[in-house]
């Protein structure tokens, strides 16, 4: 009954910010409430006994993607305007696509006998021993049978890293930024000049 209400709790919350999350002007908002997202998801896990998956899910995503989206969100100096003239001009597909996904969970939803039935989780699941641990069998899967799979995504991530800092380092007007060759072959006397002055006489 317990899990059952801190379901219901963690869902409300979680749909609360991931509306939060598409209808917040400012991109530091709608970056934080995708935080809410993740840590209320991973409670979601914490209930299923999935304690891997939801350390993983706040250590990686929130700890580690997030931060690096803060940062490139408050470096790229977006310009406000223009993104809203951007989401007015392609509403009509984000309205498409919201419809779509209603849909599919609106047939979800039916096919599992309608609102009032419930479903549960860990139905049909064998009662695992005592000493099982769901991070050794979750990493003997992911370094055997999804061994490349997984180097990919590493790649996918490191290129969304080079990238978001190249986006960062662009040049912009009106931006200064350093020139590390000058810096380097700069000379003494381009910068210091020693001027020799008689001394003054009081009369």
């Amino acid at each position: 009954m317990l899990i059952q209400v801190l379901f219901h709790i963690f869902a409300v919350i979680l749909l609360l910010a991931a509306l939060g999350m598409i209808t917040a002007r400012n991109p530091v908002y709608s970056a934080l409430a995708l935080v809410m997202c993740f840590v209320t998801s991973a409670a979601i896990w914490l209930l299923i006994e999935a304690e891997f998956l939801a350390v993983v899910l706040v250590l990686v995503y929130v700890g580690a993607v997030m931060v690096l989206f803060l940062f490139v969100v408050m470096m790229l100096d977006i310009n406000l305007a223009e993104l809203r003239q951007g989401f007015t001009r392609f509403a009509w597909l984000g309205w498409v696509t919201a419809a779509a996904v209603i849909v599919e969970i609106a047939g979800v939803v039916w096919a599992r006998g309608g609102l009032g039935s419930t479903i549960d989780a860990r139905a049909g699941l064998v009662p695992l021993p005592a000493g099982y641990s769901n991070t050794q069998a979750l990493g003997s899967v992911l370094y055997t049978r999804y061994a490349y799979p997984f180097e990919l995504a590493a790649v996918l991530l490191l290129v969304a890293i080079v990238a978001a800092i190249a986006l960062t380092m662009r040049r912009r007007s009106g931006l200064k930024q350093q020139d590390i060759g000058r810096q380097v072959a700069v000379r003494r006397e381009d910068r210091v000049r020693l001027v020799k002055m008689d001394a003054e006489k009081r009369p």
